[in-house]
């Protein structure tokens, strides 16, 4: 990690770019991109930054498009921003990688909290000394380096793919429950509508990670109470 924490704040808003830069650079540094294809650029050239705001609805390239470009060569935390708060909204900004995400009008409190727990969480996943080596099959996840590898090949796993499948290792034989799953990786008290969250980075987990998605192995779901690996 870079001694300068280095926020991309992405939308075509100038004004928005303005209050998201008044508020994080008492304690951050800031960048800006008016656009998708200039974020993707600059994330290309500056990959030690270590969170990215990024707006949904941006003409030319959206934030869904431009972080599915992002996720082809970085892990680095995507906070998606939006004034649209519609479920299915929130689960297309999931699936195409996400982390997090938060509508406007959002308050300041909010915000920062969220920051601060995406920028604590990425700290530690590039910061853990090495330790044990589960595996599952061809498939090895390394818990000190944060290093999946299936086959040999290294899995990209975005930073909340990772968590997920850390809580779910380090509590193995046992079924982690939806709210504890939840709390321990965002970090959050659990609300109604907080396991179709997890539902749907559990689906991209098992996308990347399962032999057959549709009839996971790894990961089993326990109805009605939540997750579970062996």
């Amino acid at each position: 990690m870079s001694e300068v924490t280095r926020i991309l704040i992405v939308d075509d808003d100038p004004d928005i770019r303005n209050v998201l830069n008044l508020l994080l650079r008492r304690e951050y540094e800031t960048a800006e991109a008016a656009n998708g294809s200039d974020a993707v650029a600059y994330m290309q050239d500056h990959r030690d930054t270590d969170l990215i705001i990024l707006d949904v609805m941006m003409p030319g390239t959206d934030g869904i498009e431009t972080c599915e470009k992002i996720r082809t060569f970085s892990n680095v935390p995507i906070l998606f921003l939006t004034a649209k708060s519609a479920e299915r909204d929130r689960i297309s900004a999931y699936q195409s990688g996400g982390d997090d995400f938060l509508s406007k009008p959002f308050s300041q409190p909010e915000l920062l909290a969220k920051v601060k727990s995406l920028l604590r969480r990425y700290q530690e996943y590039r910061g853990k000394p090495a330790s044990s080596v589960w595996s599952y099959g061809s498939l090895e996840v390394d818990l000190g380096t944060r290093m999946v590898r299936n086959g040999g090949e290294i899995v990209p796993l975005t930073d909340t793919e990772y968590s997920i499948l850390e809580c779910l290792v380090k509590n193995r034989g046992r079924t982690v429950t939806t709210q504890e799953l939840y709390e321990t990786v965002w970090n959050e008290k659990f609300l109604p509508g907080s396991g179709n969250t997890i539902m749907v980075h559990v689906l991209n987990l098992r996308r990347k990670i399962e032999e057959v998605p549709s009839a996971p192995k790894i990961i089993r779901t326990v109805w009605g109470r939540g997750y579970q690996v062996d």
